[in-house]
């Protein structure tokens, strides 16, 4: 479910802002879901089975607008009183102010929080999302979820070509994965994709913050969607080996079968969708 469409992270990258997702507003003009809880509460009371439910993968359930209008807060009471499970997802720190919800929930089924993290440089940071919680907000974020008992997964992505492709970056998201005791970290290559609408920004961009970058991109990648970085190599090599040494989950369908996983449930009942009715 997404209770909100558009968002106000601005961050530079990001592929919800694709022309094909038929957004029929100004990204940064929200669409505010405002029957959301309604709907949610006529699926689950339906429903003959608890399931997970997820949030967050296309707009995040904490911008900024979440602090006065509490739509997501409202979301994850009807799902503990329903007693079904919780996989969200964010980039920001507002979601500490749920804790006591998510660790309800955590309680009574399951819970899994994943936190984006892209670049472990903060001034870095502050560029390419500015005004979502830096990396170290977001990784202090991951130490709470472990002190209170809930289960974290990091996405690592995306990663920019000849921006925060390097050996350092990576290293020191992943140690911060390693202190923070996440269970998994999501990552589908080095790389960022860029398509209609995206792209259009991204260089918008690449051209205020990183003079000469848009021309080398156009250089290395022209149009093309996927846009991996020349040291995807060594970066899969680092990546591998650390979540190996570890023990952290890091194969994208072992991940995905775990935030789906409910115990005790059919299979067929392991998922929800919630329409996105106006």
């Amino acid at each position: 479910m997404n209770v909100y469409r558009g968002c106000t992270h601005g961050c530079i990258y990001c592929d919800s802002r694709s022309v094909c997702y038929q957004m029929k507003h100004d990204f940064e003009d929200i669409e505010v879901k405002r029957n959301a809880p309604r709907i949610l509460e006529e699926q689950l009371r339906r429903r003959r089975g608890t399931c997970m439910i997820g949030t967050g993968a296309m707009c995040d359930p904490y911008i900024h607008l979440e602090e006065e209008l509490q739509i997501t807060r409202r979301c994850l009471e009807i799902i503990k009183k329903y007693g079904f499970g919780l996989a969200i997802q964010t980039k920001s720190a507002r979601i500490m102010r749920d804790m006591d919800l998510l660790a309800a929930i955590n309680a009574r089924s399951k819970c899994v929080v994943q936190m984006t993290l892209t670049t472990y440089d903060e001034d870095l940071c502050r560029i390419i999302e500015p005004n979502v919680s830096t990396t170290a907000e977001r990784f202090a974020v991951l130490e709470a979820m472990w002190d209170a008992g809930i289960p974290t997964l990091v996405w690592i992505s995306p990663i920019l070509p000849f921006i925060n492709d390097t050996e350092e970056n990576l290293r020191g998201l992943l140690d911060y994965c390693v202190h923070a005791k996440v269970r998994g970290i999501i990552c589908f290559g080095f790389g960022v994709t860029l398509r209609e609408g995206d792209r259009e920004y991204f260089y918008k961009k690449l051209d205020e913050h990183f003079p000469g970058m848009k021309q080398r991109y156009i250089k290395t990648f022209g149009n093309s969607y996927e846009c991996s970085s020349p040291n995807s190599a060594r970066l899969w090599e680092i990546f591998d080996d650390v979540c190996h040494k570890q023990g952290i989950l890091c194969h994208a369908d072992e991940i995905f079968g775990y935030m789906r996983r409910f115990d005790g449930v059919k299979e067929e009942e392991q998922q929800i969708t919630l329409f996105d009715e106006e």
